[in-house]
């Protein structure tokens, strides 16, 4: 049976259980230290986008910050599947899980053998339309102020969130974030610049979250031929791109027209951009 909005289900430590009964104790160090992993992936009418590419994501990065993974591939999936099934059913949905430390009896820096928390939600989101996205986005541009192993999704997001936040204040697409004069990425997307038919990324590494939708979007430019470098570029070249783009999860390939009032290109959609939209569309229905 598929539940309404306003009842979801959630999977907590071994149940699925309404959310708004779903607590986890003060002493969690998730709740205390931002001390946990969490990935977000896309559900299209129940056929979840990249499942595989987040869990190998997921299992890194608990391996980064010293916890065990505490379910195997088949049974993460089956608990994915559940929470989807529970909810909004053939919708559009994003699935959130985290994994904490877990629990210990006192408040403190370290910590010793305990278990980790899990918590996995699903909320419905709406894909804009490729009409939609041709009117472009603005962005504005920051210092990069995060810490320096960004390439791990850690739930410590201070920064993150400020940065978000600002861009809702301003009504904007993103702010894009800049490290030493060099574009890293966004508060919650990776950016990509066209330059003479040539696609452009920062490399992987400790500055950026190798996006999964990042790697998605690289595979489609293959495809449709276009060359693709992975190479750190600044706020100038950002600034005088012939096209700019920012990709995640949930926003999928969302074209920028404007960074700090500045047009791209002529400030127009480009012409790059519609070939790789629609490759990724074709991806999504085959998954």
């Amino acid at each position: 049976m598929t539940h309404m909005l306003d009842q979801p289900i959630v999977y907590l430590n071994g149940s699925f259980v309404d959310k708004n009964k779903a607590f986890v104790s003060v002493m969690d160090r998730g709740f205390l230290f931002g001390d946990g992993i969490y990935e977000v992936f896309p559900s299209y009418s129940k056929h979840i986008f990249g499942l595989d590419l987040h869990l190998s994501r997921l299992q890194k990065g608990l391996k980064s910050i010293q916890i065990q993974n505490p379910y195997s591939l088949n049974e993460w999936k089956s608990i994915i599947h559940k929470v989807i099934e529970l909810n909004l059913g053939d919708n559009n949905q994003a699935v959130y899980l985290q994994i904490t430390r877990g629990c210990d009896r006192d408040r403190k820096h370290t910590y010793g053998d305990i278990s980790p928390t899990v918590y996995v939600q699903s909320t419905g989101f709406d894909v804009r339309s490729k009409q939609e996205l041709l009117k472009g986005a603005e962005v504005i541009i920051q210092d990069d102020i995060r810490w320096s192993q960004c390439n791990t999704k850690v739930t410590s997001l201070l920064p993150n969130i400020m940065y978000a936040q600002m861009a809702k204040n301003l009504e904007i697409e993103e702010v894009v974030l800049c490290r030493d004069g060099i574009v890293t990425e966004c508060s919650s997307s990776n950016i990509f610049i066209v330059k003479n038919e040539c696609l452009y990324t920062h490399p992987k590494g400790s500055y950026i979250l190798p996006g999964i939708t990042r790697e998605v979007v690289m595979d489609c430019a293959n495809a449709c031929d276009i060359p693709v470098v992975e190479k750190e570029f600044s706020k100038n070249d950002l600034l005088e791109a012939d096209e700019a783009w920012v990709t995640s999860s949930t926003r999928e390939v969302v074209p920028i027209t404007s960074v700090d009032g500045i047009k791209i290109g002529a400030g127009i959609v480009g012409e790059i951009w519609p070939l790789i939209y629609e490759r990724y569309q074709e991806i999504k229905v085959k998954q």
